[in-house]
This record gives structure tokens, C-alpha cells and sequence, in this order.
């Protein structure tokens, strides 16, 4: 292979060379560079359709790579600091369900915390393997789940020795970091592969002052969201691999799932993303967090808002702090986040990630710009004179303990019958019930339904959080497993 560096971009350069040649395409996408479908080349524009193309011997292939893709996988595992990256075109998603599948097998344990994004529990009910959740316990004041406690993670290892890997989040969608290298060597001392779901920790591996990344501290395998802090298009990920994991069955597990028709523009942004932050991180991010500093600092001199930071580490269950996290604390003027977040988009134009019960998260990126974070702050100091109020009648937890009865894929694939929501406590759920974002279920198939779950279920809908999981499209009634079938 050509002898490359971190200033290429073998997928983009081969694709601009491919472009040059003119080619005469009697293969797909049929729209044919744009020719076909006027109004789509309009509106993506010919540029963008030009590159929509079809694997080919110039262009390599993203199932078995052996030129232009795997050139760039290797300069992205150099960047990121990692045996092996592969290009991940169904989002992190796909990631994080090839982690737990390459780790476990249908009968295995994995373990885990509970505030886990969907993806983790849903490969669950593909792999057929079992969790063992570790409580990660709520921080009162904000009403957030905390990372993972060092001996609850000891006490979870000792208590499962046959477990073969553990899943770790890094950060939270808070920005909340569990000691990560302490973790890793516990788990590697007891024989289990640490798997890291750095959906949100993209930018770790290129500034200093941020929190640790997975591959610094020797984790085996990290799903990395390059479309959020990274810069590349949305559903474009990473999946790194490390230490004696294998290549070539990671890459056996990933082909299960992923599209044997990967998007060039997705891998395209992948490659010039990781160009971009390889060659110009730091800076990036020095930027991002100048701006995140400043914005937190504003919020905070507003009143009423608490938008936190380093001043929550406590040395374990929060070990660092994100911080380029825009997270907001809003109970104390009275408001849940996720109504800030209505009264943001609907009233001011403003788009924020999410807000949850007590919380609201504002992403910031090197594309922000000055004027911008002006106006969010503005808007949320006119919000709080505007609809301020008491803070009393407000919702006190957001992370409940789960009462798991049946694996995932056991409670999945069960007889079910189909009940009200609001009469189904004391039955196991068989599907999910969750806000999204963030995309962290309330309930998941083989958890025991309680008032408890119920009453912030409600709590959520009540609000406006937008619920989702189940069949029933306006999540008003539940499948449950059958009797018979406990």
C-alpha cells in the first residue's frame, strides 16, 4: 500500500479521482449521478449525488476492504490510538451491538449499568447474552444517573466471575466519567474485555484537558460517534478494537448487521473528519471548550439555572466531568428541562439536544458561533422571567433500579398479551418504554412493571417528552409476557 499520513484521505481522494475519469455508470444508485431524479439533485445539489456511488474495484468495499477503505481505516486507527477502526455507516448503534456481540455469546453474561442507551439492550436481545446491571445510582441535586461506583463494580466482578465483558458509558449524555482506568484494570484482572460506549466522547482523543478515551486507558473496544463532535455526517461511526481482540471476527460480527451497501458520503466524512481532527483537534476543541466555559458562566449569572461542571468530581462515581457538556440544571426556576426545550424550539427558534425531567443539554461545536450562544442565553434569562415560578410540585428521582426477571431476548421473543400501560404494574414489560432523546429506556423487555415506573411514565408524558418503544405508536398500552411463559 501507498505510504500515507494523517493529511490523506484515501476514500475522499479516490472518490475525486473517480469523479475525473467520467465514468459511464451502467451500475446503481439509479438516479445516476442526480440525472435521474431532477428534484433530488436540487435539493442535495449535484455535488453530493455525484459521490453516491456503488463499491467498486477503485473504490474498494466496505465488507472486505483491501484498498482505499482499509487504507483509511489504518490512518483512523493511528488517529484514534487503536489496534484497528472500522468505518461504521448504520450509526453508532451498529457500534455498540458489534461490541456485545463479538464479547458475549447467547447464554453469557455482560455487565453493565442501567442507564445504557437502547442500542446496549437491544443487542442484548440479538446475542442472547445476560445482563448484570450495576446500579449507577442518581446525583439528588440534579436528579442524574452517576457513573459506575469502583466497588460496586468490584463487589458486581467478584459476584460474576463467569462474566465475559463489561460495558461502560463515557461519558454519560450529562458528561459524567467513571474512573475508566481503574475499571479497565479491574476487569482485565478478572479476565473480561472492556467495552466503551463513547457515543459522546469523540473529542477525548484529541485534547488533553478532556476526560480519559477508551483506547489511552487500554479498553478493548469503544464505539465512537465521529457525527456528533467529530464533524462527520450524521450515522457515521468508528468502532475501535484493541488488545487481542480479533479483526477479522469483529469484522465477521459487524457484516451480521451493517449494510453491505455502505454510503460513500458517509464513509467520505468519516475519512475527512478524522483528517481534520488528527491534523487540527486541539485547537478544535480548545475552542469548543472556551466556548462551552463561557456559556456555562453566563447561564450560571442569570439565576436559577445551574449549569455544572468539575466542581461535581467526587473520585468515583464522578470520576471527571465532560467539560464541553452545555448540561443545565432548571428546577430551581420551576421548570422541567424538557419543557424549556418546547418553549426554546417553539417560541425563540432555538434547537437544543434534549431536555429531560430536571435537565436540559445544549450541544457545543467548533460550528457554533459567538452570536448564537448570545442568543441562548437570552432567551433562557427572558424564559425564566417569563414562565419562571415556585420549583415545589416538582418530580424528585430520575433514575429507578430495575427489577429484572427475564433477560431481554427471553422477554422479547416470549408470548405476550397486550394490556393498558396504566393497569399492566406487577406484569413483565416484553418491550421498551423510553424518552428519546436521550434514548435511555425507563423499561425494557424483561423488567417488572411498577407503580413506581408507572407514575414517571406519566410524569414524562405529562410534560411532553416524546415517548417511544412500543407497539402501540401512542404508547398508551403495553405487551407483557404471558404467565405461562415466566
Amino acid at each position: 500500500m501507498t505510504q500515507l499520513s494523517q493529511h490523506n484521505a484515501p476514500i475522499a481522494e479516490a472518490l475525486t479521482k473517480y469523479k475525473a475519469m467520467r465514468v459511464v455508470p451502467f451500475d446503481v444508485p439509479g438516479h445516476k449521478r442526480g440525472r435521474g431524479n431532477e428534484e433530488l439533485a436540487a435539493f442535495l445539489g449535484e455535488q453530493c449525488l455525484s459521490v453516491d456511488v456503488n463499491s467498486m474495484k477503485p473504490l474498494d468495499n466496505l465488507i472486505h476492504p483491501v484498498s482505499v477503505i482499509r487504507e483509511a481505516e489504518q490512518l483512523a486507527a493511528e488517529a484514534f490510538g487503536s489496534k484497528h477502526a472500522f468505518f461504521m455507516v448504520n450509526g453508532t448503534t451498529s457500534a455498540v451491538q458489534a461490541m456485545v456481540m463479538t464479547a458475549c455469546k447467547a447464554g453469557e453474561k455482560i455487565i453493565l449499568p442501567r442507564n445504557v442507551h437502547r442500542s446496549a439492550i437491544n443487542a442484548l436481545i440479538l446475542s442472547g447474552a445476560i445482563p448484570v446491571y450495576v446500579n449507577p445510582g442518581v446525583q439528588q441535586e440534579l436528579g442524574i444517573p452517576l457513573g459506575m461506583a469502583l466497588d460496586d463494580v468490584r463487589r458486581t466482578m467478584e459476584e460474576n466471575p463467569d462474566a465475559k465483558a463489561i460495558l461502560i458509558n463515557n461519558p454519560t449524555y450529562y458528561g459524567i466519567c467513571s474512573n475508566l482506568q481503574a475499571i479497565t484494570d479491574l476487569a482485565h484482572e478478572h479476565g473480561m474485555l472492556v467495552l466503551v460506549d463513547e457515543a459522546h466522547g469523540t473529542h477525548f482523543y484529541f485534547n488533553e484537558e478532556l476526560p480519559a478515551s477508551a483506547m489511552s486507558v487500554g479498553a478493548d473496544m469503544a464505539a465512537v460517534s465521529m457525527h456528533k463532535s467529530g464533524g462527520s455526517l450524521t450515522q457515521s461511526s468508528f468502532l475501535l478494537i484493541n488488545n487481542d481482540v480479533s479483526e477479522g471476527y469483529t469484522r465477521q460480527i459487524i457484516n451480521l448487521t451493517q449494510t453491505t451497501s455502505g454510503s460513500y458520503l458517509l464513509l467520505s466524512s468519516l475519512d475527512i473528519s478524522r483528517k481534520n481532527l488528527a491534523l487540527h483537534g486541539k485547537e478544535i476543541f480548545d475552542k469548543v471548550i472556551g466556548m462551552a466555559q463561557y456559556t456555562r458562566e453566563e447561564i450560571n449569572q442569570i439565576g436559577g439555572y445551574y449549569a455544572y461542571s468539575k466542581e461535581l468530581l467526587n473520585g468515583d462515581t464522578i470520576f471527571d466531568f465532560d467539560i464541553t457538556k452545555l448540561s443545565v440544571h432548571t428546577r430551581e426556576i420551576g421548570l422541567e428541562g424538557i419543557e424549556i426545550y418546547d418553549i426554546l424550539r417553539d417560541e425563540y427558534d432555538i434547537q437544543i439536544e434534549f431536555g429531560d425531567i430536571g435537565n436540559l443539554l445544549a450541544y457545543i461545536s467548533v460550528g457554533d458561533r459567538h452570536r448564537d450562544i448570545e442568543r441562548l442565553v437570552a432567551a433562557l434569562g427572558e424564559i425564566k422571567r417569563r414562565y419562571g415560578k415556585e420549583s415545589g410540585q416538582m418530580f424528585q428521582h430520575e433514575y429507578i433500579n430495575p427489577i429484572v426477571e427475564l433477560t431481554p431476548q427471553q422477554a422479547f421473543y416470549a408470548k405476550k398479551r397486550n394490556m393498558p400501560l396504566a393497569e399492566s404494574a406487577g406484569n413483565i414489560s416484553s418491550e421498551f418504554v423510553m424518552s428519546y432523546p436521550p434514548g435511555i429506556p425507563i423499561l425494557a423487555p424483561g423488567e417488572r412493571i411498577t407503580d413506581e415506573v408507572l407514575s414517571y411514565i406519566e410524569y414524562c408524558r405529562e410534560k411532553g417528552c416524546f415517548l417511544s418503544g412500543t407497539e402501540d405508536s401512542q404508547v398508551k398500552r403495553i405487551n407483557v409476557v404471558k404467565e405461562s411463559e415466566r
